[in-house]
């Protein structure tokens, strides 16, 4: 018998949903000590594997730095690592002695991870950590052009988990990839949540589905260079952000926007630390190459800037890190005013700090709103003037945006998952942590008394109850309560 290759791929998706219901059923069950065991394991494993899942995603994608993806694999198996291992998520997470409420954490169910061709191995590792750490199942969704090394780093999670104590089929992914096995895992009923990382087709998608969600909208970060800025430092920090993986987080900078005052000193920083600033006619042939009606075109995403060139058909010097294009507005008819994952910056010359603030303003709204924006200044007055006016929920000073929205190096959350608000079309402005992926329930006491229609006071048969009633036997009441209940 023939089975259509789009129908064995729905099929899958319904076992690995069904796998992952069963796998998450007794894994609620879990105490925090079994969690961060489990975790712990499967950080480590990430972090031993880290080079090979490298490789192999830039040998399937064919774009990206390999040491630069070995770095995004350690800081997912590492500093998000880090970052959650003490955190509470299961059990009694908080407890308010004053006002009576206990809190209680418990996990959102099964998560359908949707996996990006620009992180197709470290999201896995990110995303597999948080999901497990809050006692959460997950199946991933690769990108068609990285569901090799995807499944890949699945497994290395997989195993992990199990061999440390994880129930089978906690962790799975997609084989067989298709539209309609990702349609059909958005829409099942054992999936509970998306955690949708790729192109706003994708994330709608999600939105759409009928399911609660995280997505993450497009980034097209301006980075501001006021006229106070260390400018060596700057350019620096911009340069290294856009050739790190060559441009592929949504956080890099895509346009450079600077104050005419200090135009000349900036530009001829750039081409000192690599930079080559492209005529009109060169900046039109390498927009031609970048885009197509349907948005940029997938051949030059994470394509090193001498790569780009070639194929535009124009001339750089050897070593050239990024190609610079001077934009004079915003909108289709400026190509270089829109997100480009590669190694191409758009640059704008405004003639004071309120024109750039404009500026920085007219690019976030064209697209990007709600993501990231990057200011380079000794002036606190001005930062907190951006601070207090861009429509993004990062605003990063004096370090690489790739690098710092990430919480690389900055002291934001360590995540791959960068929420965009309800400005961005996002259910989070937040970096996406395992405290995203739990449900919280209330135990809350009686603290006052009605008083009735009557306005008679009546007396409390039992005053402060809890006073001396201690958190762990407070636990132990609430899990005799759920058992009894049939509840988790």
């Amino acid at each position: 018998m023939i089975i259509d290759y789009d129908l064995s791929s729905i099929q899958e998706a319904r076992d690995l949903a069904r796998k992952a219901r069963q796998a998450q059923k007794i894994f609620a069950e879990f105490s925090q000590e079994e969690v961060d065991r489990i975790v712990a394991a499967m950080a480590e494993a990430a972090a031993a594997n880290a080079e090979w899942l490298a490789r192999m995603a830039v040998d399937e994608t064919k774009f990206g730095v390999f040491a630069d993806k070995v770095t995004k694999n350690l800081f997912a198996a590492r500093q998000v690592y880090e970052y959650i291992k003490d955190m509470k998520t299961a059990g009694i997470i908080r407890e308010d002695r004053e006002r009576k409420v206990v809190e209680i954490a418990v996990p959102v169910g099964v998560i359908l991870g949707i996996v990006p061709s620009t992180n197709p191995t470290s999201t896995v590792i990110y995303k597999s950590l948080i999901s497990l750490k809050s006692r959460n199942a997950i199946v991933f969704s690769p990108h068609p052009s990285a569901a090799r090394c995807t499944y890949a780093a699945a497994q290395v999670m997989h195993e992990a988990a199990v061999k440390a104590g994880a129930p089978e089929g906690v962790i799975g992914c997609l084989s067989k990839v298709t539209l309609q096995a990702t349609n059909e895992l958005m829409k099942c009923n054992e999936v509970d949540l998306i955690l949708a990382t790729g192109g706003s087709a994708m994330v709608k998608a999600a939105y759409s589905s009928g399911k609660p969600a995280y997505g993450v909208g497009p980034g097209n970060v301006p980075a501001f260079i006021e006229s106070s800025a260390d400018i060596p430092h700057a350019v620096r920090c911009i340069i290294d952000s856009k050739t790190f993986d060559n441009g592929t987080i949504c956080a890099s900078e895509q346009a450079v926007v600077v104050e005419e005052c200090i135009k000349d000193q900036v530009v001829e920083e750039f081409k000192r630390q690599g930079a080559y600033f492209m005529n009109e006619e060169e900046t039109a042939k390498v927009a031609r190459q970048l885009f197509t009606p349907r948005g940029m075109n997938p051949a030059f995403v994470g394509r090193s800037a001498e790569v780009v060139a070639e194929r535009a058909g124009i001339k750089v010097p050897p070593g050239t890190k990024v190609l610079i294009g001077e934009q004079a507005g915003v909108g289709k008819e400026y190509p270089l005013s829109h997100e480009k994952l590669t190694t191409v910056l758009g640059f704008y010359v405004e003639k004071d700090w309120h024109a750039a603030c404009e500026r920085c303003m007219a690019l976030l709204e064209e697209e990007g709103i709600g993501h990231t924006l990057v200011i380079h200044s000794r002036n606190e007055e001005i930062i907190r003037e951006f601070a207090l006016k861009k429509p993004v929920f990062r605003i990063l000073v004096n370090t690489p945006s790739a690098l710092g929205g990430i919480g690389y190096t900055t002291g934001l959350a360590p995540s791959l998952t960068l929420g965009c608000g309800t400005w961005g079309g996002s259910s989070t402005s937040d970096n996406v942590t395992p405290l995203h992926l739990i449900n919280i329930k209330r135990l809350a006491y009686g603290i006052k008394e009605y008083a009735g229609a009557g306005g008679c006071s009546r007396q409390p048969a039992v005053q402060n109850a809890t006073a001396t009633v201690s958190a762990a036997e407070i636990e132990n009441i609430v899990r005799q309560v759920m058992a009894r209940l049939g509840c988790r």
